[in-house]
């Protein structure tokens, strides 16, 4: 019988090789958790497994910070060269996305479980996640743009991933608003939401943009980056998502400042806006689907198959958000069935992320390697 992390030379290579990849592992498991949580069948049943799987997550969350921070206290020089790696460095906005979904769950399931106490722990983690989201969506591009060295044909969707949680940072905006009395504090998040979709939904339309002339140019990714074709759903269904969240909540809160037909256009284009985002979206996820199926024979597992899972999950909240806005009980159906498929390929994607940690492949870091190639 094999040893647990038998294919490490050392127990504290879990810390050196440990890389923001990660959490990955907690955005698709923190979605996972609030999709079950909506299904309408077997709610009560279904509601405890989801608060189950949140504090699950939590649990990730912590491991994965502990471990990340441990790396930057042992092995300092080693851990800046993300800074300079063109790929892992995108990884880094991965950590504010893992953690709004901690504060999500804690508006879903935590108000039940803890009170009161649960939306003041949210407000104080929405505010952080955002600190972060908006650092990553400034530093990350930067690095981009002054150390590391890219092209064209090497670009993948995994771009999105710094600019993107901006965005998912205001989605969590709206479900905290949902939780706060109206008054300016609440205002404040309304508009800072807006401006946080702003920060992230035009410039990942950008870079939608180039990945659509580089597929054209350069073919389809290589098989081991073939599922990051999933990650162009991100923030196009989490850009659907917040403008529903947001405008569901902008009549009552503009209607305090006499601005309510303000409020009632929000919330008017919101659901207008989403819909032709959710068309889009339907797009991507055909092409998505289709370069998987292209690549399935020869596909290598490794942590980037999570980008199965969150940004079909954003998308899924996004068309029964609307469904549910539009009183369209087809769309609701039609997310209810997303919801099943994305708690399948979460199911196959945990079950080989727990296989491959069990062993220790998953423990690599290329930025690691290119360092100790130099020196």
């Amino acid at each position: 019988m094999k040893k647990p992390f038998n294919q490490l030379q050392h127990k504290r290579d879990i810390i050196r090789q440990f890389t923001p990849n990660w959490f990955t592992v907690t955005m698709g498991t923190g979605v996972a958790a609030l999709i079950i949580a909506e299904l309408p069948f077997a709610h009560e049943l279904l509601w405890q497994l989801g608060a189950f799987l949140w504090q699950i997550n939590i649990a990730l969350f912590t491991v994965f910070s502990l471990l990340y921070f441990l790396r930057w206290m042992l092995y300092p020089a080693e851990a800046r060269q993300i800074f300079s790696h063109p790929a892992m460095s995108l990884f880094l906005g991965a950590i504010p996305m893992g953690l709004a979904t901690i504060l999500n769950g804690f508006l879903k399931f935590g108000t039940a479980l803890y009170g009161d106490t649960a939306v003041q722990i949210a407000q104080w983690l929405w505010y952080a996640d955002v600190i972060l989201a908006v650092l990553m969506a400034w530093c990350v591009p930067f690095l981009m743009y002054s150390r590391q060295q890219h092209e064209l044909k090497s670009m993948t969707a995994v771009w999105l991933l710094p600019i993107v949680a901006c965005e998912v940072a205001a989605a969590s905006g709206g479900l905290l608003l949902g939780h706060l009395e109206a008054g300016l504090h609440a205002l404040g998040i309304l508009l800072g939401s807006y401006v946080l979709w702003g920060i992230s939904v035009l410039p990942a339309f950008a870079v939608l943009t180039v990945l659509m002339l580089r597929l054209a140019l350069h073919q389809l990714p290589p098989q081991d980056m073939a599922v990051s074709s999933w990650l162009a759903l991100g923030p196009i269904g989490t850009g659907a998502l917040a403008l529903l969240l947001l405008g569901a909540q902008a009549p009552h809160l503009l209607a305090a400042l006499n601005l309510q037909a303000l409020g009632e256009l929000f919330q008017h284009a919101g659901i207008m806006a989403a819909l032709i985002l959710l068309g889009f979206g339907a797009w991507w996820l055909g092409i998505a689907v289709l370069t998987t199926l292209f690549h399935m024979k020869n596909m290598p597992f490794n942590l980037g198959w999570w980008g199965l899972t969150f940004p079909l999950g954003v998308f899924t909240l996004a068309v029964l958000n609307l469904g549910q806005q539009m009183q369209i009980h087809m769309l609701c159906h039609i997310a209810y069935g997303l919801a099943v498929i994305l708690l399948g390929l979460w199911s196959m994607v945990a079950y080989q992320t727990v296989k491959g940690c069990y062993g220790g492949q998953l423990f690599f870091s290329p930025c690691l390697k290119a360092y100790l190639e130099k020196h």
